[in-house]
């Protein structure tokens, strides 16, 4: 399977400021679990205009304003690996957020990746229908890219921290 990568000019470019991310799957911590596991986290996926969506809690897609906070990481996918294109993305994108807005959430089996997941089977990215929450992480964890350094401390910072000071004690202890 080819991993899409950011190559290729999209209709809008990417404004860190404005947390405006085209074509973009976005990431951003989870106080509590990601310092104990940096690589789980919350995820977004964002229109051809930038504006992110997010499955945030029971019967709750979030436009705009992701559940965690702002992104911390961000991978750019090619639109034209869509079926339909641009039109294509939107229209898989708008179309799980309205399934997943008559959905419970749950942590383990039906949460934001899940939401990511079934926007990229719908549009069949990259000819694809077998996304899922676990190769999601994968690829978010190989593929991603941190919207800055402080997005970086943010995720790594509190893990880092916790394994010192765990560290620390067990050889205090000893």
């Amino acid at each position: 399977m080819e991993i899409p990568e950011s190559n290729e000019m999209v209709t809008e470019e990417i404004d860190f400021r404005k947390d405006k991310y085209p074509f973009c799957i976005v990431w951003t911590p989870i106080p509590l679990l990601t310092w104990l596991f940096p690589f789980i986290g919350h995820m977004g996926i964002a229109m051809s205009s930038g504006v992110i969506r997010d499955f945030a809690g029971p019967y709750y897609v979030s436009e705009d304003n992701m559940a965690f906070g702002r992104p911390t990481k961000y991978w750019q996918l090619r639109y034209s690996l869509a079926r339909g294109g641009i039109s294509g993305w939107d229209s898989g994108v708008t179309e799980a957020s309205e399934i997943y807005k008559t959905r419970m959430h749950n942590l383990c089996c039906d949460n934001c990746h899940s939401h990511v997941a079934t926007a990229l089977n719908l549009m069949q990215y990259n000819k694809s229908t077998s996304w899922n929450m676990v190769k999601l992480a994968i690829l978010m964890l190989l593929y991603s890219k941190y919207v800055s350094f402080t997005g970086f401390l943010k995720t790594w910072l509190p893990f880092v921290f916790i394994v010192i000071v765990s560290l620390t004690i067990f050889f205090t202890v000893r």
